[in-house]
């Protein structure tokens, strides 16, 4: 019941690179072990609980990883280069743009947004007002747009 709604919910927070595929398993595998301890109505706070704690784990990890090795990417296509160069520096200030963002902000933007939540699912899922809500994604699509050459979303 709670496993998409916890694998977007850590898509959209951390990204891809945190594999919230494994930790969304990873969560509900600690919620089975801990099945006698967790009361039901409490299920869905534990899992968000432990899938965030897994991914600021890993995120550690990687920082003491990247210490010691340097990535190299193996990006080898056939499209045009110019097309991939417009496309990765639209792709790079948008990310940058997403960083200047409050996570708050972030995460009910792409909620509502990406994954086309109503205000009162992301309100309940976060555990604030729809007002709130409503305030969180109309700011961040403001900073968008203003930051973004033709940003539009339907």
């Amino acid at each position: 019941m709670y496993a998409r709604e916890l694998h977007n919910y850590l898509y959209y927070k951390y990204g891809e690179t945190c594999h919230p595929g494994d930790k969304t398993q990873e969560a509900f595998i600690a919620l089975w072990e801990n099945c006698k301890n967790v009361v039901y109505s409490k299920a869905r706070a534990f899992l968000y609980k432990v899938a965030n704690n897994n991914v600021l784990n890993d995120i550690k990890h990687h920082k003491v990883v990247l210490r010691y090795r340097s990535e190299k990417p193996a990006d080898i296509t056939r499209e045009d280069p110019e097309f991939l160069m417009q496309k990765e520096q639209y792709f790079k200030k948008y990310q940058q743009t997403l960083g200047k963002l409050t996570e708050e902000q972030r995460v009910a933007f792409l909620l509502n947004k990406v994954e086309g939540k109503k205000h009162e699912e992301i309100a309940e899922i976060l555990g604030v007002t729809r007002k709130v809500v409503e305030y969180r994604i109309y700011s961040a699509f403001a900073v968008l747009k203003e930051e973004l050459e033709n940003f539009r979303i339907k």
